[in-house]
């Protein structure tokens, strides 16, 4: 990827971990949980490839939840729901 900025330029630790900079995850949008795909071609040049791998709670619309007829009944922590509105 050419820029008109100056490269950046990080530092391998003695157990080979490399961090991204901060200015490329945000332009990339690298975030916890991606992968990188390393590939090195015949002349010694490496390409990184960003795979997304975002896990999380209702991350798209059809893994929602449906919590019943119109959603509005109240449940405690355990699940449970009250015999009737006074009980609550």
């Amino acid at each position: 990827m050419a820029t008109e900025d100056t490269p950046e330029e990080t530092k391998v630790s003695d157990r080979g971990m490399v961090t991204i900079p901060a200015s490329l995850r945000h332009r990339l949008d690298i975030e916890a949980g991606d992968k990188l795909r390393w590939d090195v071609e015949d002349d010694g040049k490496l390409s990184v490839e960003i795979v997304r791998q975002r896990y999380g709670a209702f991350a798209e619309d059809d893994l929602k939840a449906d919590l019943g007829e119109d959603s509005l009944e109240t449940h405690d922590l355990a699940g449970y729901e009250p015999e009737s509105m006074e009980d609550s």
